[in-house]
């Protein structure tokens, strides 16, 4: 009984401190959003201003890159084609982010990452403790998550165990 009890409580809380760093792993990749949004704005802000400069929109720059001959320049407006729809995607999670409730805005960053900026955020996260009302709202949920857990794989156990003493209580009397 005491070995299922420390067991239980090792797997709370190591539920609890998993889920404790999605608040910062948030704040981490946000920061990093943040970096990449605003460099990828001015390559874009620049190729617009070229466009506009020669009396084109954005689309009209992309459909004349697409229309060359030269297979240099119509690779070029393939590049700048990504970069802009990775600019877009960008820029809707940065807005959808900063609507979210600091809670939920975990969850929304596992569902829809961009690969770049998340695996860079993951390559160099450094855990914090959270001290944030969304922080503990998070480490309750892992703590919670992880007695659940715990308890699944305890489960077939326990029915195990009440079955043998239910034999024995039989054959005794």
């Amino acid at each position: 009984m005491k070995g299922r009890a420390i067991m239980a409580l090792l797997v709370s809380l190591t539920g609890g401190l998993a889920a404790s760093q999605a608040p910062e792993l948030t704040q981490q990749y946000r920061q990093r959003l943040g970096g990449a949004l605003d460099e990828i704005t001015q390559v874009v802000a620049d190729f617009d201003a070229d466009a506009a400069q020669n009396g084109l929109r954005r689309d009209e720059a992309l459909t004349l890159y697409a229309r060359t001959n030269t297979r240099f320049l119509r690779d070029r407006g393939e590049s700048m084609r990504r970069i802009i729809d990775r600019f877009d995607h960008l820029q809707h999670q940065s807005v959808r982010l900063e609507e979210l409730p600091p809670v939920l805005r975990p969850m929304a960053i596992f569902a829809h990452p961009d690969s770049d900026v998340f695996e860079g955020t993951l390559r160099d996260f450094e855990p914090a403790v959270p001290l944030t009302p969304h922080g503990m709202i998070w480490t309750a949920a892992g703590l919670l998550g992880g007695f659940g857990v715990f308890r699944l794989l305890a489960l077939p156990f326990e029915w195990r165990r009440r079955r043998l003493r239910h034999g024995r209580i039989r054959l005794g009397s």
